[in-house]
């Protein structure tokens, strides 16, 4: 596979439980086809010219490791880059690893109804198998930086009205 075989074996072996759970959840063609279409949109001719566009099952692994473990796109790039376990379960294997700007461009990109629609797709694949129930959906409420203008606290003070 992505190791050699010799290498594969011990890399297996370093995998964390919800990521075997999550590595059989993911195998699903529907999520991975969400992902490409919503990057081919990004720009009139994402499609077809170009650099080709980051994996797109590579992205969604990637994306769910963020969720998981709540990690900025920066952590992301760095603790994939140096643990093989991780690269095994984006399916990097040896290949580079997008770094943390690339990463939230592709996120921006999908935007929030892709993500929703992708949490939707993996929590009924996930209670199809049985691993969970879906009672409730946590869906990630991730901050984006952006520009604006505040006013200075003392002038919202000293005129005593809501700034």
């Amino acid at each position: 596979m992505l190791w050699e075989g010799v290498v594969d074996e011990d890399v297996r072996a370093l995998w964390e439980p919800w990521m075997i759970e999550a590595d059989q959840l993911l195998e699903d063609e529907e999520l991975i086809d969400q992902v490409f279409e919503a990057q081919g949109k990004r720009h009139e001719y994402s499609a077809t010219r170009g650099r080709s566009q980051t994996p797109a099952e590579m992205v969604l692994r990637l994306l769910l490791l963020k969720h998981v473990r709540n990690w900025s796109f920066d952590v992301l790039e760095r603790e994939v880059r140096m643990n093989l376990a991780y690269r095994d379960f984006a399916r990097i294997g040896l290949g580079k690893v997008p770094d943390a700007k690339t990463l939230a461009r592709i996120a921006q990109a999908l935007g929030g109804e892709v993500i929703v629609e992708l949490h939707r797709r993996l929590v009924e694949i996930a209670q199809q198998k049985g691993v969970i129930r879906g009672r409730r959906m946590r869906v990630d409420t991730t901050v984006v930086e952006t520009t604006f203008i505040t006013r200075p606290i003392r002038a919202c003070w000293a005129t005593a009205r809501a700034c």
